[in-house]
């Protein structure tokens, strides 16, 4: 994998365990990206908003912002946004309603306001809603996605269908639709005997639990053919050739398992994977340590027991040597799940980057990784 080819798709999908740096590589991805000449977004899911600090920005909101990059110059540009899933729930009432007032009508159903914040996997289908809307709008040449930090990081492929179904559900359809209504088959199964449930939330909202299903569902209908299309255009686009999926990972144990375990699961479904970054990686000690040639060098300086120095220098060194094979070998078993792809290694920082300058060294730490000696990893 290298950064030239990533500039080469539409979409590219950062995606790791939480805590990796993802949203760090998002980041330089994208300062790479304006660095050479191309209009990209940079939009994250993560709500701890990380995405702006390492921009050096005080806040990111849903509309795109433009970051200042300095000194770079050139027809390259940079806009970073941070999802709203409420804003973007409502701007697709607003695309699929039948006119203004349907539209109007659903925003101000308590339902739906509920839907809009509380339904699992509503983050995560706004989340690739938001993606289609960039890769829409003719100002960004290249939407760089930064995944959320979850337990499966990949929730987000899954979202659109499931609030496709959510949507069309049977159940739901047939309990609150229109037609169901009119025959009084939704209120028949509203006061059954098994309703017990809603029995009790009719005598503690009033009637106004029922009027607020049945008009929410009214609202929607019509609307269900937009949201399945919509959804499948989704997956159709993260499918293609257009997108790329770079998996990040950090040298231990738990988060090279859920690396490997996503890669497994892109390519069973047949998502484009570009390759990997290997973050936080712990370079190999130079040379074997000389203990002789140590002891002369701290004879001089040593204002105390020369061998307790000596001694401590040592475990210090075998410290680092153990801790370099175990990211080495972290970086063999990531490769290995790749197959023919490479992965890039990134070393350890003192700090992680706070601003554009220090994103667009990153960047260049990433462009020029090369082989090491034995060829596993790049």
């Amino acid at each position: 994998m290298n950064l030239t080819e990533l500039m080469t798709r539409r979409v590219v999908v950062c995606c790791g365990a939480g805590g990796v740096g993802k949203t760090t590589m998002s980041a330089a991805i994208g300062c790479a990206a304006a660095h050479q000449g191309i209009r990209v977004a940079v939009v994250t899911i993560d709500p701890a908003r990380r995405l702006a600090a390492a921009l050096g920005l005080s806040d990111l909101g849903d509309t795109p912002r433009q970051v200042d990059l300095g000194e770079m110059t050139g027809p390259g540009a940079l806009w970073a946004l941070q999802l709203d899933a409420k804003a973007t729930f409502d701007r697709l009432i607003h695309r699929h309603a039948p006119d203004r007032a349907a539209a109007e009508r659903i925003l101000a159903n308590r339902i739906y306001q509920h839907l809009s914040r509380a339904v699992a996997g509503s983050q995560e289908y706004m989340a690739v809603e938001r993606l289609n809307e960039l890769t829409e709008d003719p100002r960004f040449d290249l939407i760089v996605l930064d995944t959320p930090p979850a337990q499966n990081a990949l929730d987000f492929l899954d979202a659109p269908q499931r609030m496709a179904d959510f949507i069309e559900g049977k159940a739901l359809r047939m309990l609150l639709s229109p037609s169901a209504a009119h025959g009084h088959l939704g209120w028949r199964m509203l006061h059954a005997g098994s309703s017990t449930v809603f029995s009790i939330l009719e005598r503690v909202t009033g009637a106004q639990l029922l009027r607020d299903l049945g008009d929410f569902l009214s609202a929607f209908d019509g609307m269900y053919a937009g949201f399945a299309t919509r959804a499948a255009a989704v997956r159709t686009l993260l499918h293609s050739e257009r997108s790329a999926f770079v998996v990040v990972a950090c040298p231990d144990d738990a988060p090279v398992r859920e690396a490997v375990a996503l890669i497994d699961r892109l390519r069973t479904d047949q998502f484009p994977v570009a390759g990997a970054i290997m973050n936080r990686v712990h370079s190999t000690p130079s040379a074997h340590l000389d203990l002789g040639a140590l002891r002369t060098a701290v004879m001089p300086i040593s204002l105390g027991a020369p061998d307790d120095l000596i001694a401590r220098i040592n475990d210090q060194w075998i410290e680092d040597q153990v801790r370099a094979d175990r990211d080495h070998d972290a970086c063999v078993r990531l490769a290995h799940a790749l197959g023919g792809h490479e992965i890039l290694t990134v070393q350890e920082l003192d700090d992680a980057p706070v601003d554009v300058h220090g994103l667009i060294g990153l960047a260049n730490v990433l462009g020029a990784a090369t082989d090491p000696p034995d060829g596993t990893h790049r």
